[in-house]
C-alpha cells in the first residue's frame, strides 16, 4: 500500500463502512458542538468576573460598634463581648479572652478599650456595683 492522503470515503472502503445519506450532517453537528461549547465559554468567563469583582464581606465576625453608655447595660456588655444577654459563664469568660486578645494594653490595644472589656465582663458575670467606668 502506497502512501496516499487518504479521504472519508477511502477510510469507510478500507474498514468495510457504508457511507451513509447524513454524511454532511457530521460537520454541522459538529459546529453546533463547538459554537455550543463557545457560548458556555463566554458566558462562564462573564460569571467568573462578577464573582471576583462582587464587594467582598467580612469574614470574622463583627463585634460592637458604637459609643459607650454612661453606666453599662447588661445588652451593651453582650454586645461588646459578642454574646447573648443570657449567655452561661463560661461563655462570657471565653469571649472575654477572645475580645481582650485582640485589644490588650501590651499588645497595642487601647487601655480604654480594654477597660470597657473587662467592665463588660464583669457586668455580665455580676460583679459589678454599676458605679460606671474609671474614665
Amino acid at each position: 500500500m502506497t502512501l496516499e492522503i487518504l479521504r472519508v470515503d477511502t477510510i469507510c472502503e478500507l474498514f468495510g463502512f457504508a457511507l451513509k445519506k447524513y454524511e454532511m450532517a457530521t460537520p454541522f453537528i459538529a459546529g453546533l458542538a463547538v459554537a455550543a461549547a463557545a457560548m458556555a465559554g463566554k458566558y462562564g468567563i462573564q460569571a467568573w468576573h462578577s464573582f471576583k469583582t462582587r464587594p467582598p464581606r467580612p469574614r470574622s465576625r463583627r463585634f460592637y460598634e458604637g459609643g459607650f453608655q454612661p453606666t453599662m447595660t447588661r445588652r451593651e456588655a453582650a454586645l461588646i463581648l459578642g454574646v447573648r444577654e443570657g449567655a452561661v459563664a463560661e461563655k462570657v469568660r471565653e469571649a472575654h479572652r477572645r475580645v481582650m486578645v485582640a485589644n490588650h494594653p501590651d499588645a497595642g490595644g487601647s487601655h480604654y478599650l480594654a477597660s470597657k472589656i473587662n467592665e463588660a465582663k464583669d457586668v455580665m458575670l455580676g460583679k459589678t456595683k454599676n458605679t460606671g467606668s474609671a474614665f
